[in-house]
């Protein structure tokens, strides 16, 4: 039976699939689940926002904590009802999953002797309701699951021995078993699509044992469900002295269950090093294991030539196991150019086994609408958000670059972000977290470093090369890899047409971005000329140029294009009204820009703060409060401050998204510049008791202000909270501050790229 399959065996192209992050998991009596938290529990027209991928198949839910959380008498099937037949009806074949890292409904649990019958009854019935459904992953992860829930405690049922971690391993893959039965009871052309995390381990000649019985270990899921666990095992004494018995193990050799197509799931943590020299490493790298105390790293922070990747892993599983492959999660967390140079190299690497000879189906972008809080494993709701193919952070989920270039690998269109010219950071220099382990002759390493070269990338020209906003892009591209240039006034004057053009001819960029201009507000109501030139009509001369070579523009606006008696803070669409002239001189330009290049991103913002910056606000308020001087602030002027840091990396993804019009940028919370100064010396463990909270009329300002212009977003609110973001700020400028009193930087360098 095969009404809709839209996935083809090894003799066609290397096909794209999707993924939707779904994670129900359970941390003692609390349920944590990614859906309610990406809104697409709510959204029926996600489903044509996948299709429109260009995406053949999709791990799609029917989960069985949400369908039928007290029995299958009483499953609540409306939400799959609605949504399956339009998957099929829109040429996307559903990978049914039934379990995500969960534990079941309350009534059982991963080590509860029940397990496998129930999830198998339920799937059963799941079969009977979708009897078309080809695809089917009834357990996602089982090898994971049962580390994290039997062996490590993280999620329920909190084991936290190796007899635990088999429990719930024999149980889930059980489990695969009998519901694979169920469900070919009713279609007999069921496929399973078994999913792990493929991991490899490395490590010292010391931690040989270990790494060996971990790349063991990794395999023993699909070993079970191959029947390939019997006397001659490499793990076959290890399972029995943890209370697995013959009988259980040889079940399976009994049932097997061969996966129909092994989905191999890569993230840049799945490759670990082990060494026995802990002290090397940072703390939170730091670990036990059977009484013997090690680092436990991901690969890429400390190898010095990187491993090769997943290429070699998969062909490893094509060896051992002999049946189709996918990489059915390929995601990294990381800024926007990296999660494109992940998604390549993944795809890179499909195909190049695939034309190796093995069978390698499809590479599964995971996740289509981003995730939330696994940078703590889902055990707290921390409000980080890591943004995929959408981002679920506005109105509606906005497509991002890793969605058009889903779509070009697709369709086989060549593929346009010039960003994609750089390295990874996995691949980069300055991945390291521990002095590098040299694990290859030297001149692999030579030959590393000769590939992180690119040859002529497209850069960034970025203006105002002496500003605190230029010298803060400059740096953070750098850091992301970003190809960028940063012109001087005499390299480019962006209020002559013909500078502008020659500097575009010359440097070749794929972007421009404005920092610069005249900031000085209270000087500008005497110097109006001079600012409306450089304001306004220089950003508009930009966006003509950019718009005539087909460039990316992004320029910066300000809160103070508002007058600030609105009541609420402002949206992108509220009407602007400045009351002084650098106000206006910026609400000119956002005019005129648009109206020059439609596709120009304009971002108004506020209140900057930052590490490398010793002039702004909070710094000078956090200094002069902890060396005992008197510091006055405004207590009835209103602001929403903004992480310079934040704001540099945002502007940024939305430059390489393609992004257009006017956005609001800054970390959210709204506050008086008094506010700021105590919540910063709060927080920075500093007596607030000079701090002398006046008014604005009592600090002499020529230029009017508005008493309340803090901003907030209609389009979405993208940067971190302001708590976060005053965090990392203290531990970045202590960073900062410790390079300069030590003389290996002075402050002017510390602000260089």
């Amino acid at each position: 039976m095969n009404l809709n399959s839209h996935i083809q065996p090894a003799t066609s192209p290397l096909q794209l699939w999707g993924g939707l992050e779904c994670t129900v998991n359970r941390v003692r009596d609390e349920y944590f689940s990614q859906m309610d938290r990406n809104g697409h529990a709510e959204r029926l027209q996600d489903l044509e926002r996948f299709a429109s991928l260009g995406i053949k198949a999709i791990r799609y839910p029917v989960l069985w904590e949400r369908t039928a959380p007290d029995g299958i008498e009483s499953a609540d099937w409306s939400w799959s009802d609605e949504r399956l037949p339009v998957l099929q009806q829109l040429g996307v074949s559903p990978i049914v999953g039934l379990i995500h890292h969960g534990s079941g409904p309350r009534h059982t649990s991963l080590m509860a002797p029940d397990f496998a019958d129930k999830l198998a009854e339920y799937a059963g019935a799941v079969a009977r309701r979708y009897p078309w459904v080809e695809y089917w992953t009834p357990v996602n992860e089982p090898c994971t699951t049962a580390r994290f829930s039997g062996l490590n405690g993280v999620w329920y049922p909190h084991g936290s021995s190796e007899a635990e971690f088999i429990r719930a391993l024999i149980n889930q893959c059980r489990a695969v078993v009998l519901s694979m039965q169920a469900i070919r009871a009713v279609n007999p052309d069921a496929k399973l699509v078994q999913t792990d995390d493929l991991s490899r381990t490395y490590g010292t000649a010391e931690m040989s044992e270990f790494v060996n019985f971990f790349n063991e270990r990794r395999w023993l899921g699909w070993d079970l469900l191959c029947g390939k666990v019997d006397e001659g095992h490499a793990l076959w004494t290890y399972l029995l002295e943890n209370d697995a018995t013959p009988e259980e193990l040889l079940w399976f050799k009994d049932n097997m269950c061969p996966p129909d197509v092994i989905g191999v799931n890569y993230y840049a943590t799945s490759e670990r090093w082990l060494d026995h020299r802990a002290e090397r490493y940072p703390e939170s790298r730091r670990t036990v294991y059977r009484g013997v105390p090690h680092a436990d790293i991901e690969c890429p922070r400390v190898l010095a030539t990187p491993t090769p990747g997943v290429g070699p892993l998969l062909q490893e599983t094509w060896d051992r196991y002999g049946l189709p492959i996918a990489i059915t999660e390929a995601h990294i967390d990381a800024k926007r150019e990296d999660q494109l140079r992940w998604l390549v190299e993944m795809w890179n690497a499909a195909k190049k086994v695939q034309q190796g000879g093995a069978d390698i189906r499809a590479v599964t972008v995971w996740a289509l609408l981003g995730s939330y809080d696994w940078n703590c494993l889902v055990t707290e709701c921390r409000g980080y958000y890591e943004s995929g193919p959408y981002d679920v952070r506005g109105p509606q989920p906005r497509p991002t670059a890793v969605a058009t270039l889903m779509r070009e690998l697709a369709s086989g269109r060549p593929l346009s972000a010039p960003v994609l010219q750089g390295q990874g950071w996995w691949r980069r220099p300055g991945r390291f977290l521990a002095k590098p382990v040299a694990t290859r002759t030297a001149v692999a390493d030579i030959a590393e470093r000769g590939a992180f070269r690119s040859t002529f990338p497209q850069p960034i020209l970025i203006i105002g090369a002496t500003g605190t906003l230029g010298r803060a892009f400059a740096r953070i591209c750098a850091e992301r890899n970003l190809a960028c240039h940063v012109l001087t006034r005499q390299e480019m004057d962006i209020t002559d047409p013909a500078s502008v053009e020659a500097a575009i001819v010359r440097f070749k960029p794929w972007a421009i971005i404005n920092a610069g201009g005249y900031v000085r507000v209270d000087d500008a109501e005497e110097d109006v000329e001079r600012c409306m030139r450089e304001n306004a009509h220089g950003p508009t001369v930009l966006a003509l140029a950019a718009i005539r070579h087909a460039l990316r523009f992004a320029t910066f606006s300000s809160d103070l294009v508002f007058d600030g008696t609105l009541g609420r803070p402002y949206v992108e669409s509220d009407r602007v009204a400045p009351l002084n002239v650098y106000g206006r001189s910026k609400a000119d330009a956002e005019r005129r820009v648009l109206d020059s290049d439609p596709q120009a991103l304009v971002i108004r913002t506020s209140a900057f703060f930052g590490p490398w910056d010793e002039h702004n606000f909070v710094t000078q308020a956090i200094d002069a409060l902890a060396n005992g001087r008197e510091f006055a602030a405004a207590g009835d002027m209103m602001v929403t401050p903004t992480y310079v840091p934040d704001l540099v990396n945002t502007t940024l993804d939305l430059l390489i998204d393609r992004e257009c019009g006017i956005w609001h940028l800054s970390n959210g919370a709204a506050m008086s510049w008094a506010d700021l100064a105590r919540r910063a010396a709060e927080a920075a463990g500093v007596d607030a008791g000079k701090l002398r909270e006046i008014s604005a009329a009592d600090m002499g300002l020529r230029a009017p202000r508005p008493a309340a212009s803090a901003l907030s977003s209609e389009r979405g609110m993208l940067l971190p909270a302001f708590d976060d973001a005053l965090a990392r700020y203290l531990v970045d400028r202590e960073a900062v501050q410790a390079k300069v009193d030590s003389g290996t930087v002075g402050f002017a360098q510390s602000k260089e790229a």
